[in-house]
């Protein structure tokens, strides 16, 4: 969920969904906050606002009620989910997964984010290193959810594109930066 939206309760929720009218009052979702807390909302209203649909939650009664949802991921249960044709997967179900290119572990999939492109980027964390991996097709080899592992081909060098700089590198982003401001 975004933002609040109004002063009794609303946020506004961008979708990623492509069954944008499956939404309606009386559905039940669950909402995912990021400390992994899963808490169980009711429509109780919904209307399309500038590109968002605002949703209002059966008790979320208050804009403090509504900041409180704000930044968590909105999912349909399971067992109500649309059922996918082969080679589309469901965003909340990637979370988690192990990611693998040509074999060696990369790390898991701590968030998807949109917008940037075309595909969604995987973040893909592994202790102190993180990297942003399209999920495009021309990538995957393999999605196995079950065992929560997603496998891939990726083009060489990608993985350093979004690397931290060594030590040499910001040495020499330092050096050239002086030279570039001296008049």
């Amino acid at each position: 969920m975004r933002k609040t939206q109004g002063r009794r309760g609303e946020v506004a929720v961008e979708l990623h969904s492509d069954v944008p009218d499956r939404f309606s009052v009386g559905l039940k979702l669950f909402a995912f906050a990021q400390d992994e807390s899963r808490r169980e909302l009711q429509i109780e209203e919904l209307w399309p606002h500038k590109g968002d649909l605002v949703l209002k939650f059966e008790g979320v009664d208050s804009i403090s009620d509504a900041e409180a949802l704000v930044g968590c991921e909105l999912q349909v249960p399971r067992r109500e989910r649309a059922r996918l044709e082969p080679g589309w997967n469901y965003v909340g179900d990637l979370i988690g997964c192990m990611v693998f290119d040509a074999g060696r572990e990369i790390g898991k999939i701590e968030d998807v984010q949109f917008g940037a492109g075309e595909a969604p980027l995987l973040i893909v964390v592994s202790g102190s290193k993180r990297c942003e991996i399209p999920y495009a097709e021309a990538y995957l080899q393999s999605v196995d959810l079950e065992h929560k592992q997603i496998h891939m081909l990726l083009p060489e060098g990608m993985l350093e594109l979004n690397a931290p700089l060594t030590d040499e590198e910001k040495q020499q982003q330092q050096t050239s930066g002086k030279r570039n401001t001296k008049k």
